[in-house]
């Protein structure tokens, strides 16, 4: 995938590596052929896929801490597996967790990361807000990411519960990053994290700026929270 490995350069400074492009090559073409029967994205050129989600979700090495090696890294709302899985394609030490709460998509993850032959990455076919409270995923992780799940303050209740003390949430947001995230300041404080910044992302082909907003993990978030499922978003903080 030329275009993708042009782009990487260019962009992120990113020289993909032949297998790697191997990887995003078979990744595409899954993506396409399962789509035709399971709705998993709403962009099917090729070209498209390579920018939208691929180059989308490797914009994240901007504002991630690197090396990602022995990381524990949660995806959640991941969809057909962004950002998660491309990252883990160029960053393949990282320990990778994909929450997805559609079956037919957790279908779709299993098979591509059987496909592409990938070690060290967990599905799980769960509502973050369950997951949150559960021992052995509460506070276990090094980031928590999302990509076009929530609101800021219903996507800080799913994320910051995750994500260990020392550790950090990235969410990948538009243009009202910053009216989303001066409207969740309540909401982070509450759930024990502090605003780090804004990383400012502009894709080619793409008109709309996009933002990496990283929110550190300062203080344990409090037994009540996350709320049960569904209410985050009826009732954001």
């Amino acid at each position: 995938m030329r275009n993708l490995a042009t782009i990487s350069q260019e962009l992120l400074d990113l020289a993909l590596t032949p297998s790697q492009l191997d990887s995003f090559r078979v990744y595409a073409d899954e993506l396409m052929i399962w789509n035709q029967r399971t709705n998993l994205t709403a962009i099917v050129e090729r070209e498209a896929v390579a920018v939208r989600h691929f180059v989308d979700s490797l914009s994240c090495l901007l504002a991630l801490r690197l090396p990602l090696a022995g990381a524990r890294v949660i995806d959640v709302g991941t969809g057909a597996g962004f950002p998660g899985l491309p990252l883990k394609i160029v960053c393949p030490g990282m320990d990778l967790t994909l929450v997805e709460a559609t079956g037919k998509k957790v279908d779709f993850l299993h098979h591509v990361v059987e496909v592409l032959g990938i070690e060290g990455v967990t599905v799980i076919n769960e509502r973050a807000e369950t997951l949150g409270r559960m021992a052995e995923h509460r506070e276990a992780y090094d980031w928590a990411l999302a990509r076009a799940v929530a609101g800021m303050s219903t996507l800080a209740e799913y994320l910051l519960p995750l994500c260990r003390v020392g550790g950090a949430c990235l969410a990948q947001k538009g243009e009202a990053a910053h009216q989303e995230v001066a409207e969740a300041h309540h909401a982070i404080h509450v759930l024990g994290g502090r605003l780090r910044g804004f990383t400012q992302v502009e894709l080619p082909t793409v008109a709309e700026t996009r933002y990496l907003v990283t929110i550190d993990k300062v203080a344990a978030t409090p037994p009540r929270y996350p709320r049960r499922p569904g209410i985050p978003t009826k009732r954001p903080l």
